[in-house]
């Protein structure tokens, strides 16, 4: 089986050494040492992790994450490639692939797309269907907010409903896979998508909070 998160895992901590530890990030304020330390703290600091969900623990979390993106940025990266320790449950290829595999193409897509003169990559066919398969499970989540119904075409990859219609109808959103990606984790302003559908559908649509 091929590891699509092991994968992403890999180009991700060449891209960030090939950028620098100060290279903006999609995740404004994060710089690429911030992001390392947010994703070696999501693999071995689940104590530490919490913080992004529970706010008493948000503090906490800030200040351990802070202080590992001062440490030296090359073994950072290193930690960020080696990933979870053996006894972790993320080990496991299974969940990694469940786990890791948008997480990792949506930042290192934080980290390509932050630079505005940078080249969008094409990826793989293969690699674009493993993407789309596990992006498309989740995209239900991602749209739960809408108050009308959502579809999603990435072109050339697949169509799916995020969100069935109701009486006003659903806003389609089109681009490519990547975009629709992006745009779905809420980094709409770095996603080139075309939103259609009919005009209440659109404009009732168009403020939805979108991500996890």
């Amino acid at each position: 089986m091929i590891r699509y998160a092991q994968l992403e895992r890999h180009d991700l901590a060449d891209t960030m050494i090939k950028v620098g530890p100060d290279a903006p990030t999609l995740c404004d304020p994060w710089r690429v040492r911030d992001l390392a330390a947010h994703l070696v703290i999501r693999d071995t600091r689940l104590d530490l992790a919490a913080g992004m969900f529970v706010k008493p623990l948000a503090a906490r979390l800030e200040r351990e994450q802070a202080a590992l993106a001062a440490s030296d940025f090359e073994d950072l990266v290193n930690r960020v490639r080696t990933g979870p320790p053996r006894w972790s449950a993320m080990a496991v290829p299974a969940i990694d692939e469940a786990a890791n595999r948008m997480e990792f193409f949506v930042h290192h897509e934080d980290v390509l797309r932050a630079d505005p003169d940078a080249e969008p990559r094409v990826l793989d066919r293969d690699v674009a269907k493993a993407m789309w398969a596990s992006f498309a499970r989740g995209a239900g989540l991602l749209y739960r907010r809408s108050p009308v119904g959502v579809i999603l075409v990435a072109d050339g990859v697949g169509r799916q409903v995020a969100k069935r219609p109701d009486a006003v109808g659903s806003a389609i959103v089109r681009g490519s896979l990547t975009d629709v990606v992006l745009y779905s984790y809420g980094r709409k302003s770095a996603a080139q998508v075309k939103i259609s559908g009919p005009d209440d559908a659109v404009a009732a649509f168009a403020d939805t909070p979108l991500g996890i």
